[in-house]
C-alpha cells in the first residue's frame, strides 16, 4: 500500500500546488519586524529571519497535503517499508520509545549491562572505536559534547582506510587494557574491516586473545561470528535502521562505555519529545515541517546551492559532519520513486565551522559575495562553564552575525560612517562601495536551553524529520544511498589489479587511460 502511495505522487515540477508556493515564495518578504518563534522538545527555533507571508503559509498547507504528507508521516512511524529501494522500513523512532519491541529493548538491556559490568571491574582504560560514516560520527559527537569534563576511559576513533589511521589509534596503548569496538552494519565495510584486521593482529601479536578484548556492532551477526567475534560480544541492530540514523541502537556503546549509559537514555528521551513534537504539533507550530519549507524555498526557488552550519559551541564541531551525511547522504538524489528526474533543485551542500573561528575564516563570503548562503545558527542559552563573560560574549557574536546578514548596510549608511571619521568626501563614497553590505540573508536561530543529552537527542532528532519532510516534498527516497556503491565497486577491482602480478587476467571492466596509467605508476 505504502509504495503504491509513494509512486502516486506526481512530479513536483507539474503539481500546481508547487506552482503556487514558487509564487507565494517570490512575493514574500523577510519581516524582521515580526518574531517567530517555535516551542520544540525544549529548544527555541527562531525563524523570523525567512520568508514568509499568510499566502506562503496558506500555499505550504496545500503543498503538504499534495505529498499525502500526514499518511506517509504515520507510515514512518509505523515502521512500514518507506525506503522504496531497499523493501525495507527506516524505523530509527523505535529505537527511541520508551517501550520499543522486545528485539530491540533487549540488545538495549543487553548493551548497559555491558556498561555497567566493565564500570564495576573498573576493566579497559582505553576503547578504540572502528567504524566509518554513520557507524562513526554520532558516536564522536557524542563523546565530544559529554566528554570535555573528563573521563577515566580515554576514547580514540579510526575511520580512514589510511594507515595512518590505525597506527594512530592504537600507537602507545596497553592491548591488554584496550576494547576495541568493530561497528559496521554489513560486516563488509571495507575501511572498517580493514582496520579491525590490523587491530586483530595488534593483539595477537601482544598475546592477548582478541576474542576478549574485541565486540562488534552490527546487523549481520553471522558475519561478525565468523570473523571471529564470540557471539556474547556481538551487538545487534536491524537492517531496518539506516547507518546514517544508527546513534539510537547499539552502535552506542562505545559512548556509553566512555560518557556513561545516563548520557544515551538522555539522548533517546530528547529524540522521543522531538517524535512527538513532529506527530502532534499543528504545521505552521511544528519545527521540522517548517525548517523543511524553509529550506524548500532557499533552494528550490530561490536557487541557493548550499547552507551553513554555525555552530555556537566548541563541544559541538563533530555536529556539522553528522549532519552533512544525514542531509546530504539523505537529499543527495535527483530522481523520485519512480526513477523520474526531479526537475527543481534538491540536497544543498551543509558545510560550516564552530562558533568564532568561523566568522574569521568564511563570513566574509557569507556578508557579502554575490551569491552567500542561508545559515543555522545552533547556540546554548546557558554554558556550563563558570565564565559567563566567556558566555555572554559568544552570545553577542551569534546575535550580531545574524543581525548583519539580515540588515546589512546600506552604501549611504557605511558613507556616513566615513564622513563622520573625517574622511574627506570622495575617499568616504569610495570606501562606502566596499563597505556595503546588501543583507536580507536569511537564517534560522536555533537556540538549547543547555547542552544537555536531552536537547541535543532533541536537536538530532529534529534535523532527521526536517529531512525527511524535504524528501517527501522532493518526492525521493531518504533511506537509500546508491550513489556510493559504484566508488566502492570500482575501488575494489582497481585495488586487485594493484595487488595482483600484470600478467594475471581481471575482470572485464572498463578503464580510462589514466587510471590504468595510475595503476601502471603505483604498482611500479
Amino acid at each position: 500500500m505504502i509504495h503504491q502511495l509513494l509512486k502516486e505522487l506526481e512530479p513536483l515540477d507539474q503539481l500546481s500546488e508547487w506552482a503556487q508556493f514558487k509564487q507565494a515564495v517570490l512575493s514574500a518578504n523577510i519581516n524582521c519586524e515580526q518574531t517567530v518563534i517555535l516551542d520544540a522538545a525544549g529548544l527555541k527555533v527562531d525563524l523570523s529571519a525567512q520568508r514568509r507571508s499568510t499566502e506562503l503559509s496558506q500555499a505550504a498547507t496545500k503543498l503538504l497535503e499534495a505529498r499525502k504528507f500526514e499518511p506517509l508521516r504515520q507510515a514512518l512511524f509505523d515502521g512500514e517499508h518507506l525506503n522504496s529501494t531497499e523493501d525495507r522500513a527506516a524505523w530509527h523512532t523505535m529505537l527511541r520509545q520508551p517501550q520499543p519491541l522486545m528485539e530491540v529493548q533487549s540488545e538495549r538491556l543487553r548493551m548497559l549491562e555491558l556498561v555497567r559490568r566493565v564500570d564495576n571491574d573498573r576493566r579497559w582504560r582505553n576503547i578504540v572505536h572502528i567504524g566509518i560514516g554513520g557507524s562513526d560520527w554520532g558516536v564522536r559527537l557524542v563523546t565530544q559534547a559529554f566528554g570535555y569534563a573528563g573521563s577515566w576511559r580515554h576514547i580514540r576513533f579510526v575511520s580512514n582506510i589510511d594507515g595512518h589511521a590505525i597506527e594512530g589509534g592504537l600507537a602507545g596503548l596497553d592491548p591488554h587494557d584496550t576494547l576495541v569496538v568493530v561497528a559496521t552494519k554489513s560486516f563488509r565495510t571495507a575501511e572498517t574491516m580493514e582496520n579491525a584486521a590490523r587491530a586483530r593482529e595488534w593483539f595477537e601479536a601482544a598475546g592477548v586473545n582478541p576474542g576478549n578484548n574485541m565486540i562488534a556492532v552490527t546487523a549481520n551477526p553471522e558475519a561478525a561470528a565468523a570473523w571471529g567475534i564470540p557471539r556474547h560480544h556481538i551487538y545487534r541492530f536491524w537492517d531496518w535502521v539506516g547507518g546514517r540514523f544508527s546513534l539510537w541502537s547499539t552502535i552506542g556503546v562505545a559512548a556509553g562505555l566512555t560518557v556513561g549509559s545516563g548520557v544515551l537514555a538522555g539522548l533517546q528521551s530528547g529524540a522521543h519529545a522531538m517524535d512527538r513534537h513532529f506527530l502532534t504539533a499543528p504545521p505552521e507550530e511544528n519545527a521540522p515541517i517548517q525548517l523543511a519549507l524553509a529550506e524548500l524555498a532557499n533552494r528550490s526557488v530561490l536557487g541557493y546551492g548550499s547552507r551553513n552550519l554555525a555552530i555556537y559551541d566548541s563541544r559541538l564541531s563533530y555536529l556539522i559532519p553528522y549532519l552533512q551525511q544525514l542531509e546530504m547522504e539523505s537529499l543527495g538524489k535527483s530522481v523520485d520513486h519512480q526513477g523520474r528526474s526531479i526537475n527543481v533543485a534538491t540536497g544543498p551542500v551543509v558545510w560550516g565551522m564552530p562558533g568564532t573561528d568561523a566568522q574569521h575564516t568564511f563570513f566574509q563570503w557569507l556578508h557579502q559575495s554575490s551569491e552567500g548562503a542561508p545559515v543555522d545558527f545552533i547556540v546554548c542559552k546557558t554554558a556550563d562553564h563558570q565564565w559567563q563573560q566567556h558566555h555572554q560574549q559568544l552570545l553577542a557574536h551569534c546575535l550580531a552575525q545574524r543581525q548583519a546578514l539580515l540588515h546589512g548596510k546600506s552604501t549611504a549608511q557605511a558613507e556616513a560612517e566615513n564622513l563622520q571619521k573625517g574622511m574627506a568626501p570622495e575617499q568616504a563614497q569610495w570606501l562606502a562601495h566596499h563597505r556595503k553590505q546588501p543583507g536580507g540573508r536569511a537564517s534560522n536561530l536555533i537556540v538549547l536551553p543547555q547542552l544537555t543529552p536531552f536537547s541535543l537527542g532533541a536537536l538530532l532528532a529534529m534535523y532527521e524529520h526536517k529531512v525527511f519532510v524535504e524528501a517527501l516534498i522532493w518526492g525521493l527516497n531518504p533511506f537509500d544511498q546508491w550513489g556510493v556503491e559504484l566508488g566502492k565497486v570500482l575501488a575494489d577491482d582497481i585495488f586487485e589489479r594493484l595487488s595482483k602480478d600484470s600478467s594475471q587476467p581481471h575482470k572485464p571492466l572498463e578503464l580510462d587511460r589514466s587510471t590504468q596509467y595510475w595503476i601502471e605508476q603505483f604498482k611500479a
